[in-house]
């Protein structure tokens, strides 16, 4: 495939999940894979790519949550297509990415783009969901081992279950690294609760989560 066709088919991926074209997206990835586009360019390049944009947008006031959500739902769709070739492709797991939206916050959008974007970057992703417990947390990590832990929290008021459950992960995994996140959560705040990144964006989480584990 030339570059320029190439280069047409990721635009027309990031312009399918722009226009939240769940069908459009799917039949666009499992064109680019058919013509054996590399996984990486397919994932980066067209479907986070999209998504980032459209982040940006939300920040800048010009789309809104629920353009974003369905969105979301149209990435997740390529993204059911390029999950079971990662493995074939070579591609090895970077490491093992826990997450969850902290005690009494119901909010699981972010947390869902965050969650497809680790998976397209070649982590494993374990979802406990949303109003998720300390205690869940830490059962969980017992469980699963992972190399980096994400904690989500979308409301003010949900804030000190973040510092909270931040603790406790600390107390019992001393060398867990936890990055948190979240409209209301700043640097500050981070630092403050002995977090060890804050990431404003799921892009960034990425970043921070390869930087962590020196990926």
């Amino acid at each position: 495939m030339g570059e320029e066709i190439m280069e047409q088919l990721m635009s027309d991926i990031r312009e399918a999940v722009w226009n939240h074209d769940s069908k459009k997206v799917k039949a666009l990835v499992e064109q680019a894979v058919a013509e054996q586009v590399d996984i990486n360019t397919i994932v980066n390049d067209g479907l986070v790519s999209g998504m980032n944009a459209l982040g940006a947008k939300f920040k800048s006031g010009e789309v809104f949550m629920p353009e974003i959500l369905v969105s979301a739902r149209a990435m997740g769709a390529g993204m059911a297509v390029i999950k079971p070739l990662l493995a074939q492709a070579g591609i090895k797991e970077k490491g093992v990415f826990l997450i969850g939206t902290v005690k009494e916050d119901l909010h699981d959008i972010g947390k869902n783009i965050v969650n497809a974007i680790f998976e397209g970057s070649g982590y494993k992703v374990v979802d406990l969901g949303i109003n998720v417990p300390s205690e869940k947390f830490i059962e969980a990590i017992e469980e699963h081992q992972p190399d980096i832990v994400g904690l989500c929290a979308l409301l003010t008021t949900t804030m000190v279950n973040m510092k909270e459950t931040t603790a406790a992960i600390k107390n019992k995994f001393p060398g867990t690294k936890i990055i948190v996140g979240g409209a209301p959560i700043t640097q500050n705040f981070a630092d403050e609760i002995g977090a060890d990144a804050y990431a404003q964006d799921a892009a960034v989480a990425v970043e921070k989560a390869n930087m962590l584990i020196g990926a």
